[in-house]
């Protein structure tokens, strides 16, 4: 499913027009992405919830040449399902 498919969905569902699906979906993704920026959480209960993770920096290697490189340390979104959504999948 893409974002176009998600917002027909959305509006079919919530009997709201697509136009309002996709703002309404433009806004929980920018309020997801401007929470996790601040360093904090995200959590739907029954769905999962999106945190952000450090990754330490670490050696790694060009795979065309084989040298070593530094990869520097950075910060990662993370999503980790709640029981409920791991539930519906199985």
């Amino acid at each position: 499913m893409n974002k176009t498919e998600l917002i027909d969905h959305i509006a079919k569902q919530a009997d709201i027009s697509k136009a309002a699906a996709g703002r309404s979906l433009d806004a929980l993704v920018g309020a997801v992405k401007t929470t996790l920026k601040k360093g904090g959480t995200v959590t739907l209960v029954g769905f999962g919830t999106f945190a952000v993770s450090a990754r330490a920096a670490r050696t790694g290697r060009n795979p065309r040449t084989g040298e070593a490189i530094k990869i520097k340390k950075a910060k990662v979104p993370k999503f980790r399902p709640g029981k409920a959504l791991k539930d519906a999948v199985n």
